[in-house]
């Protein structure tokens, strides 16, 4: 019976010790896979490119290993950077020589199906033609970047830039279909925050093509070409159907909430939704991109490889609960691939002077490298789906499915290493528990011993 006992003390203690052994690799993998350090990171590299300036600085984005990159163009600007927690590199050509060629390209004649932003990686402007420009349009352009200099990098592109009308909830405008963006509000009416291309002031507008549930809303502000948003305000006053205000959906009847408003990070992983190509994932390329459709130009967008379809303009663009843009237009599709253009909400919401519906009305600084994607539903967890942090809201109200995932994910910061702590602490405590049990045995046997011997 004694060495049963010893037995199976020894077994806890190598289970204990196992335990945390196992716990302290599970805490080391969630560390490694973190996407990013954070946002607190990615706040302070902007702070650092504040300080330093445009003039010894080119941008900041998020690296390959999920760090915050910031470029510089000397090495005592490196340093501070390196200091703030950051990864410096170091380019030939500053902010304010990136900003001086896209102002003399936005100077020059407007040649339609062309698009230009700042790649910061590559420390470039990067000058994209699509398939309409003729090509004594592109020889200009080749010869106008030549006079620029250095800083302007010429591409030829696939497909053909196109706004893109339609959306995340279809809202219909005789034989137009857009997205329904974001819910916003005035402190007094509801609006629907959506994409300014899809109908001019006065458009009115219905859930189903043919009129039959009566009218939505009517445009009350649109800003196209220059901007891409507007306003249709809720015919009663309410958002329709019953929806959660703060509810974006996503399809199958799942929906992401949404908290505030934000700017989104260059690398940083981010979600749309569409009525023609659903829910869609990519990354952030490029910040204040331009683009010239043949409507009109439209500047200060932000460039993604979302893919996006006629129909899905307007539809949201979010990550991580934060409202980021709404679908402005592209090129390529869901099948090939492609670049789209969002206007940023922030913008939107501070030129128009409304607030998103249901949550916080002051935009955030710096999102967050990473995002906040649905769960799948059940059927597709368990053929062995992806699982992806976040809950999803029901855009009826109820809960949507809840993983492990999901919910280490709502903690926080510490929520990926959750399973890994908790193993730990369960594997000290029977440790702990194996120590005190085997000692009580032995100050039980010297009782026992001593008794018999004063007996």
């Amino acid at each position: 019976m004694r060495h049963a006992r010893r037995n199976l003390q020894r077994l806890a203690r190598l289970a204990a010790i196992g335990g945390l052994v196992s716990g302290g690799l599970m805490v080391s993998s969630a560390v490694a896979s973190e996407p990013s350090p954070g946002a607190g990171a990615t706040a302070e590299a902007a702070k650092v490119v504040s300080r330093l300036g445009t003039s010894r600085t080119a941008g900041n984005w998020i690296g390959a290993d999920g760090r915050p990159v910031v470029a510089v163009i000397d090495e005592d600007a490196a340093a501070e950077v390196r200091e703030a927690g950051a990864k410096p590199k170091v380019v030939r050509y500053s902010m304010d020589r990136l900003r001086s060629a896209t102002e003399a390209l936005g100077e020059a004649p407007k040649v339609t199906g062309t698009a230009w932003h700042v790649d910061y990686a590559t420390n470039r402007v990067v000058v994209q033609a699509d398939s309409t420009v003729s090509a004594a349009d592109w020889s200009s352009l080749t010869g106008l970047a030549e006079r620029i200099g250095g800083s302007v990098q010429m591409e030829r592109t696939a497909g053909t830039f196109t706004t893109r009308v339609n959306g995340a909830s279809p809202i219909f405008a005789g034989n137009s279909r857009c997205s329904a963006g974001f819910n916003v509000t005035d402190g007094q009416q509801s609006f629907i925050l959506t994409a300014g291309h899809c109908g001019p002031v006065g458009t009115t507008w219905f859930v189903d093509r043919q009129g039959d549930a009566g009218p939505l809303g009517t445009t009350t502000v649109s800003s196209f070409p220059g901007n891409d948003f507007s306003l249709v305000r809720y015919e009663g006053g309410e958002p329709f159907g019953g929806a959660q205000p703060d509810v974006v959906e996503i399809g199958e009847g799942r929906g992401v909430r949404i908290t505030a408003a934000a700017d989104p990070v260059v690398g940083q992983r981010v979600f749309r939704s569409g009525s023609t190509s659903g829910f869609r994932s990519g990354e952030v390329t490029a910040l204040n991109a331009t683009v010239n459709y043949p409507e009109g130009t439209v500047t200060g967008l932000i460039q993604t490889t979302v893919c996006a379809e006629p129909g899905d303009s307007g539809g949201p663009l979010f990550a991580q609960g934060l409202a980021l843009g709404v679908t402005s237009g592209g090129n390529g599709d869901c099948t090939s691939g492609g670049v789209t253009y969002f206007e940023p909400a922030t913008k939107a919401l501070a030129d128009l002077g409304v607030s998103l519906a249901g949550s916080a009305s002051a935009a955030q600084d710096g999102a967050g490298a990473g995002a906040q994607a649905p769960v799948p539903p059940p059927a597709a967890a368990e053929a062995g789906a992806p699982g992806a942090a976040g809950t999803p809201a029901s855009p009826g109200g109820e809960s949507g499915s809840v993983t492990v995932e999901s919910i280490a994910a709502g903690l926080g910061p510490l929520g990926a290493l959750g399973p890994g702590i908790g193993v730990m602490v369960a594997s000290l405590i029977l440790l702990v528990a194996s120590r005190w049990i085997q000692s009580a045995q032995g100050r039980r046997n010297y009782r026992d011993h001593y008794s018999q011997l004063w007996a």
